[in-house]
């Protein structure tokens, strides 16, 4: 064989076996991938197969009834998450006013003074979304607009209606959730370094507590609409709730539903603030805090 053939025969070979090892990488990290999916799909205790997101993100908004939010004019990107997400038309908060309602969403339970500050009734060391989480290494942390630092457990901080109330703040009220899971809303991370769940609480500038249905939904397209396009490929789930009505539809609420395992479209099936806390437990394998452990596990709008 000549040399020059002979060079080139060994060329061809030593192409072949870098291809051939390149399509076994290849199929390894298929491999790899389909494992990890698999790793995305959970059972729950009701033996329905629910997604476990890589990151949880619960908006909390303020005192407005279903009607009053799905179909406005006045929120449009509410809407455009609408269109986008999963929606419950039979959605209901627990009681009235706020502060029972952000501790049942977070811990089971609600407190017995209302609005009052501290909050009366709870155990401070009763299991909760955030001590479940951290339990097992995961980790959970509240994001509170305007809050000034981290850990601050005042009753409430800044002037005039753009003011952080802690009222609007369950897990400043347990000793089982550490002070650096307790942020304001400026600690927020890149995305990919967000907790495994993480609350994200406007002020009452921007979450309707003390402003308009616009300045809420403008506030929410500027600062979250990032975080919330992120998500939708980046195998995490958004849920923008809120925390009761405006007392005009015995306490239906909005809730919507947003991911790349969320099917979009329109549901019928009741659930309230139990539900949503039972069903972020069952994706992670948490107990069930409070009662949560009596609310049904929401099944039916994941691919």
């Amino acid at each position: 064989m000549k040399p020059s053939v002979a060079r080139l025969v060994l060329a061809l070979s030593g192409c072949a076996i870098v291809l051939s090892g390149c399509a076994q990488k290849q199929t390894a990290m298929a491999t790899q991938h389909a494992a990890a999916a698999v790793k995305k799909v959970v059972t729950a205790p009701s033996g329905q197969r629910l997604p476990r997101p890589d990151h949880v993100i619960i908006i909390v908004e303020e005192n407005h009834s279903r009607s009053g939010i799905i179909g406005n004019r006045e929120a449009p990107y509410m809407n455009e998450m609408a269109a986008r997400g999963a929606v419950f038309t039979q959605s209901y908060a627990i009681t009235h006013p706020s502060a029972p309602n952000y501790s049942a969403l977070f811990s089971g339970e609600t407190n017995t003074n209302g609005d009052g500050c501290p909050a009366a009734g709870i155990d401070k060391t009763a299991p909760n979304l955030g001590s479940e989480l951290i339990a097992v290494h995961y980790t959970f942390v509240g994001y509170s607009e305007t809050m000034p630092r981290a850990g601050y457990e005042g009753c409430g901080y800044g002037f005039g209606h753009a003011s952080y109330a802690r009222k609007h703040n369950p897990w400043v009220n347990f000793s089982n959730v550490p002070p650096e899971s307790n942020q304001p809303l400026d600690a927020l991370p890149p995305y990919e370094r967000l907790p495994t769940v993480s609350f994200i609480v406007p002020n009452q500038a921007h979450d309707m507590h003390s402003s308009s249905i616009e300045d809420a939904d403008d506030w929410l397209r500027a600062r979250m609409k990032p975080l919330i396009d992120w998500a939708m490929t980046h195998n995490s789930l958004v849920i923008l709730t809120w925390d009761e009505d405006d007392r005009g539809e015995n306490n239906r609420i909005p809730t919507i539903l947003l991911g790349p395992m969320v099917k979009p479209g329109t549901y019928g099936i009741r659930i309230d603030h139990y539900s949503v806390l039972r069903t972020i437990e069952d994706m992670y394998g948490l107990p069930h805090a409070g009662h949560s452990s009596e609310a049904r596990t929401i099944t039916e709008c994941w691919h």
